[in-house]
């Protein structure tokens, strides 16, 4: 929807060089059990939006920026960008200009560099099934990129059913009826080509605008609408998440939102896990035996809707994203996509004193695009090293499993890791104290682990090992990440 490089920093430190518990400090108790598996982690599950007009996406170094930080999804061609974007001639509709320096085959030439699977947006909008099916062909058929997901549109519910009008889409009837039943001739045509591709639907985050409005075109809400008419023929539902409203920013609010929720003036989302629950009743009330074969898909987040202040490029957004993808996996989603590699700097927008941080700019990106307030194109922001955290944790075929802490504002994911070890997420949304966390409940067996941290005054992620019984316990700074993984 929205429109200097650092490595990862190693330190090889002995076993008394590990931070010991710190006197003076809060403690907190974090109980593991991997007997009990919350979700199966897929092969798509950590994803980032790509765009045409990413000038920077082919900058040598990029590729391999994306790899470090664990990257397996490339979306593409951008949020709205797609309903408004013909692949053949890389144009734009509404202006018949070039769309970008980042052409299809381009992306592609980058994707394969990083080692990441695609997630294509056809473009509904503007475009018809004949085009996308000729998209699927080229791709699948011709040059054998063997890309497995295809979305039909993005966000058509903005598309002024409900009032506001953001998304391009010139089909005589609008609504969500119009949406599924022409969504019923792409998938048709698409898969005409190539039956083996999964094809999905856009829906509204539950209890996120405009989720249960109505409107002449829509006598009943979007999601129950499109899935009573087309579920039976998708194969995932896609929807975008960004739990706050600008000028309505809080970064306690926002650390709190995945798995709480929250209210304010300007917007109201349920958690993660409330959104998941309404989704999977949907499902099983409109697509019947076929419940169980469609997939969720997040495949927009970040911080807030639009207009991005100083929170999106500061540490609290870091500390936001690894909450984010791991309650949405935790909770069987697929595939999270954070919005976006690059974006731009936003200046005028939130930047008040009662965000984290001295930044008079917002930006989406995980990678500066180098605008006159930022830091050199392409250097990291701290959202960068926050999925990168993520990545040593939680792989594909992993499992999500059981975890508590005694302490509310320090926050835990573990994860039972496909080569048998087992991996401590530890997040301090605490912005001032520091914990003394002991973590129990990981199996006996390990003898070493791997501590990696992200934080106040990171230029990087660090690295330390210790041995086992060491780690298990850990002193967590505040507005911090700690990920123990146990060998």
């Amino acid at each position: 929807m929205r429109h200097l490089c650092m490595p990862l920093c190693v330190f090889m430190l002995g076993v008394g060089s590990i931070p010991a518990a710190v006197a003076g400090t809060a403690s907190a108790q974090v109980t593991v059990n991997t007997g009990k598996v919350l979700s199966s982690v897929s092969l798509y599950a950590l994803g980032v939006n790509t765009a045409v007009w990413d000038g920077h996406l082919q900058d040598a170094g990029v590729a391999n920026l994306l790899r470090t930080d664990g990257v397996g999804v490339m979306r593409y061609p951008g949020g709205s960008t797609a309903d408004n974007f013909h692949w053949q001639s890389n144009t734009l509709d509404d202006s018949g200009s070039n769309a970008g320096s980042t052409a299809f085959d381009q992306f592609m030439q980058v994707a394969q560099q990083v080692g990441a699977s695609p997630i294509i947006t056809v473009n509904y909008g503007s475009g018809s099934p004949a085009e996308a099916a000729a998209w699927v062909k080229y791709a699948n058929i011709t040059k054998h990129y063997n890309i497995h997901y295809w979305e039909i549109g993005n966000e058509l519910y903005g598309n002024g059913t409900y009032g506001s009008s953001w998304e391009r889409d010139l089909h005589a009837q609008k609504g969500p009826a119009a949406y599924a039943s022409n969504a019923l001739q792409f998938i048709q045509a698409m898969k005409a080509v190539d039956p083996s591709i999964q094809v999905g639907l856009v829906l509204t985050a539950p209890g996120n605008w405009p989720d249960g409005q109505t409107s002449g075109s829509s006598p009943q809400p979007w999601n129950d609408t499109v899935l009573q008419t087309a579920c039976s023929s998708a194969d995932f539902v896609s929807i975008h998440w960004y739990p706050q409203g600008p000028w309505g920013e809080s970064d306690a609010g926002l650390l709190t939102a995945p798995r709480d929720g929250e209210s304010t003036s300007v917007s109201s989302t349920p958690s993660i896990p409330s959104m998941v629950s309404t989704l999977h009743s949907k499902l099983s009330q409109y697509c019947g035996a076929h419940a169980s074969s469609v997939r969720i898909m997040t495949t927009e987040s970040n911080a807030v809707s639009y207009n991005p202040g100083k929170q999106t490029t500061s540490l609290v957004n870091a500390l936001y994203l690894a909450e984010d993808y791991m309650t949405w996996l935790a909770n069987g989603v697929i595939n999270v996509d954070w919005w976006t590699t690059h974006n731009s700097e936003a200046t005028g927008n939130n930047n008040g004193a009662n965000l984290y941080g001295t930044n008079n700019y917002g930006d989406y990106g995980l990678l500066s695009d180098g605008g006159s307030n930022e830091p050199s194109v392409n250097t990291p922001f701290p959202a960068y090293y926050g999925l990168q955290i993520v990545g040593k944790v939680v792989g594909p075929h992993d499992h999500i499993v059981a975890a508590s802490s005694n302490q509310g504002l320090v926050q835990v994911h573990a994860v039972k890791k496909l080569n048998g070890s087992v991996a401590v997420l530890l997040v301090n949304t605490d912005p001032s104290s520091t914990y003394n966390v002991s973590i129990t409940g990981v199996p006996g067996g390990f003898t070493t682990a791997s501590i990696y941290t992200y934080g106040e005054n990171s230029a990087a992620v660090g690295v330390a090992q210790a041995s086992a019984s060491k780690a298990a316990t850990q002193a967590v700074a505040p507005y911090s990440l700690t990920a123990v993984v146990f060998h």
